[in-house]
């Protein structure tokens, strides 16, 4: 299967049911089916829509596989069915869905699809957009209700096109209000609550950005494919310059205020930590502070390594396509730059060519150091300027004292030639200051030292003095040279801790994982491209580190230098200690499922070795008491030991369904018999043996989908728990509501009510948050009513009571639901 191409996948990409995706997918298999191609319907839900359902005329169905899950029939797609059909293309709706569990299926559609697009057969899929993974929880936050179906943001990615189907929030209401998504009886619970227009709104502007970011990505990886440098103004990308100094903050939020000018807009914060490590003013405290700033205002921050910060600056923000570029004018007086030359600013500029730059003025503008740093680097400007300065300074120098001959005496002649030459030695190091030192002389002897206009000397006396002038010189000289290259490799160590320090910085908020690090290895070498191998390349032109046992971080871009690989060895620890995280994490997940079976068996034995003692004990006291022969029992005290030894049997017999029970569910062995179901016909046989329970708006509640006996014991277990809660005087309340497609069963309680923490605990086997009677039973009634519940392809969780207590609310889907439709906004339909 090696040879085979793989199919391609596109995806109709949704805001929320009903916008059109199915129609459009369906659409586009008739199409194709025109222009003849073999095109066959893996799986379609129609949802009773006929216009959809229209488009299925003509395309070749594969009949869908039966099966059976807890008592209850489902269909799916048949994948083996289509695999050995092996169309061109298959189309097959709802990317997200959870198949149901047996057989060898996949967990996921998606696999199903992945399994077809291996063996090269095109796919044709929809979604929508609360489905993916990334999104989950702000639609959940938006809607107010949870989604249990997702598909990974990257699985979605993958695909060969994304189609956005949209449609305005006005537009789908009167959709949805017309009958065209929901039968009439569900369309005023859905525009209420669902299909609001602000909820509508909110999930359209996620479904345009996300789909905006794809376009983006595939932009760039296009303009990186084609070696495309330019700008396209496509987008508004805002790069701010930071250097570490106190101005950072006026900047980020000028270039902050300019992102938010434009829809969409992006902010990008980079900070250049030059390779040769020379850097004035680089604060890491400031840094980190307004790292978070620029996080706060919605921007991302980088920190890249470059030995020219202008030209490196430039190149970020071509590789970002950025349109505009912000920096701070200058800290440098008006003598530091004229002695110094251009600064980064105007550099920028020069480079920027199409990208707009932004130079920002700021409390510290030209109040820099007042002579330039000691700690520059030789450039190669300054390499050339020294032995030309070596030659020309003493010239002029020369030239000037002549015309003032006899104002100085010798000894002040020779200290500013010497000053000179130090001069010359703080522009070009020790070989300029050399050539500066011999031409110097020379002057001197010639023009200054009796007899003048020869280099004849006539006494020991004016020999010695141009030799001492020549050693001071080449000593100074030699002095300036040393501490330019000390400091240079102090301040290279800097650097290399500051990168340290950045990366560690990432570590610690948590974007440790692989391909955080791998991209933020690539942006901070300022290479094309990080990847992770598990053998060294054999191609020219890439840069290679080991990344622990079998693996290598592989980047190709530029050639580093020896002290940029020695920082990206430390960036390989770090993403090989990525790996074995990841593989440490795989292996102790499927090391998982044995340590909760193992805890699951422990605490049975705990809980059984004591609880079902007490019945037992009891029971066995009761009976041994009736069959003994040396007491005489009078009547009452006979029925009341009977009444003792049937309580115990009974409390005995609770016991062991609860465990029977629950060990089925844990096996998947429940058998259900899912029919339509009133709450008139489970809550009178429910409440039979709890006195005090007030039933209340249950009156023309639909009919659920339920199995009648264990939605019995669903409300008498969570009624039974409330009554033991609630504090004498008071009633357990009853309550339903139908909404949406579902309806929702309250057991209400005016006890102590429970903290946050515990509302999860409480629906784990054995677990009874601390109560010591020893009267609560082995703590199996919330575990098991919730584990029946979602047999039933519902779902049970706890509510805050207003005015204190707990509110135990039980969601079940109408019983007209049919199995297999697509589940509605307020959940899944299915397991």
């Amino acid at each position: 299967m090696s040879d085979v191409r793989p199919g391609r996948l596109k995806v109709y990409l949704g805001a929320a049911p009903g916008v059109g995706k199915t129609y459009r997918m369906l659409d586009e298999g008739r199409r194709r089916a025109a222009r003849g191609a073999d095109v066959v319907v893996g799986f379609v839900e129609c949802h009773g829509r006929p216009h959809t359902e229209a488009m299925l005329d003509g395309l070749e169905a594969v009949p869908r596989a039966s099966c059976r899950y807890r008592g209850g029939g489902f269909e799916e797609m048949d994948l083996a069915a289509v695999l050995a059909r092996r169309p061109q293309v298959a189309i097959v709706d709802e990317f997200a869905h959870t198949n149901v569990p047996g057989d060898g299926r996949n967990a996921k559609r998606w696999q199903d699809i992945d399994a077809l697009l291996a063996v090269g057969i095109d796919v044709i899929t929809a979604l929508n957009i609360q489905h993916l993974e990334s999104l989950n929880d702000v639609v959940e936050k938006i809607t107010d209700v949870p989604q249990h179906e997702t598909v990974p943001d990257e699985v979605v990615r993958r695909a060969w096109q994304i189609e956005l189907v949209d449609m305005p929030p006005e537009g789908l209401r009167r959709r949805m209000a017309h009958g065209n998504i929901y039968p009439p009886e569900k369309v005023d619970a859905a525009l209420a609550n669902y299909f609001r227009p602000g909820n509508l709104t909110a999930l359209r502007q996620l479904a345009l950005l996300w789909v905006a970011d794809r376009v983006d990505e595939a932009l760039q990886e296009y303009r990186s494919q084609h070696g495309i440098g330019g700008v396209w103004e496509t987008r508004e990308r805002v790069v701010v310059a930071l250097t570490g100094g106190p101005e950072g903050d006026t900047l980020i939020r000028r270039a902050a205020r300019i992102a938010a000018r434009s829809a969409g807009g992006d902010l990008l914060a980079v900070h250049v930590a030059r390779s040769d490590g020379l850097a004035d003013g680089v604060s890491a405290a400031s840094l980190a502070r307004q790292r978070r700033l620029v996080e706060d205002l919605g921007g991302s921050y980088h920190s890249v390594i470059g030995e020219d910060v202008s030209a490196t600056l430039v190149e970020f923000a071509r590789a970002g396509n950025a349109t505009q570029l912000v920096l701070g004018t200058s800290r440098r007086g008006r003598l530091q730059r004229f002695l110094t030359g251009p600064g980064t600013g105007e550099t920028v500029t020069e480079l920027s060519g199409d990208i707009d730059v932004h130079r920002v003025t700021h409390e510290r503008a030209g109040r820099g150091t007042l002579l330039p740093s000691r700690r520059r680097t030789l450039s190669r400007a300054r390499l050339i300027a020294g032995p030309v300065a070596g030659l020309v300074l003493p010239v002029l120098l020369t030239a000037v004292l002549a015309q003032v001959r006899g104002t100085l005496d010798l000894t002040s002649e020779a200290l500013l030639f010497l000053l000179a030459v130090v001069g010359v030695a703080c522009i070009g190091g020790v070989a300029s200051a050399v050539v500066a030192s011999v031409t110097a002389s020379l002057l001197l002897n010639y023009w200054f030292i009796p007899p003048i206009g020869s280099f004849a000397l006539k006494d020991a006396n004016a020999v010695l003095a141009p030799s001492v002038f020549a050693v001071v010189a080449a000593t100074v000289a030699g002095v300036v040279d040393r501490s330019l290259r000390l400091s240079r490799r102090s301040a290279r160590a800097t650097a290399e801790a500051e990168t340290m320090s950045s990366l560690a910085g990432t570590i610690v908020r948590g974007e440790a994982t692989i391909p955080a690090l791998l991209e933020r290895t690539r942006e901070t070498f300022g290479m094309e491209s990080a990847e992770l191998a598990d053998e060294p390349p054999d191609t020219d032109g890439a840069t290679f580190v080991p990344a622990g046992p079998g693996a290598y971080l592989v980047l190709r871009g530029r050639t580093l230098s020896s002290s940029e690989r020695r920082v990206l060895a430390a960036f390989a620890a770090h993403v090989g200690s990525a790996v074995e995280r990841a593989r440490l994490a795989e292996a102790a997940a499927e090391v998982e499922p044995v340590k909760a079976a193992d805890r699951l068996r422990t605490a049975l034995l705990r809980a059984v070795g004591h609880d079902l003692r007490t019945p037992l004990a009891a029971g066995w006291a009761a009976v041994g008491s009736l069959r003994s022969r040396d007491v005489e029992f009078s009547p009452e005290d006979r029925d009341e030991l009977l009444a003792t030894a049937d309580e115990s049997m009974a409390k005995l017999n609770r016991l062991v369904e609860n465990l029977l029970d629950l060990s089925r569910l844990e096996a998947g062995a429940l058998t259900l018999n899912l029919r339509p179901t009133s709450l008139d016909e489970v809550l009178p046989t429910a409440l039979t043996d709890i006195p005090g329970v007030e039933v209340t708006d249950v009156e023309d509640i639909p009919a659920v989908l339920a199995d009648p006996p264990l939605l019995e014991r669903v409300i008498a277990n969570l009624v039974g728990n409330a009554a033991r809660h609630t504090p004498p005087g008071q009633k357990v309340v009853v309550t339903a509501s139908a909404l949406a497609g579902r309806v929702e069963l309250r057991v209400v309680d005016r006890g102590p009510g429970l903290p946050q923490t515990d509302r999860e605990r409480i629906f784990e086997p054995f677990q009874r948050l601390g109560d010591s009677d020893n009267t609560t039973g082995l703590g199996l009634g919330l575990a098991l009513a919730r584990g029946l519940t979602e047999a039933m392809n519902g779902s049970l969780g706890p509510e805050d009571t207003p005015g204190g207590g707990l509110t135990m609310v039980v969601s079940l889907p109408f019983a007209e639901q049919a199995v297999g439709v697509e589940p509605g906004p307020s959940g899944p339909g299915r397991p």
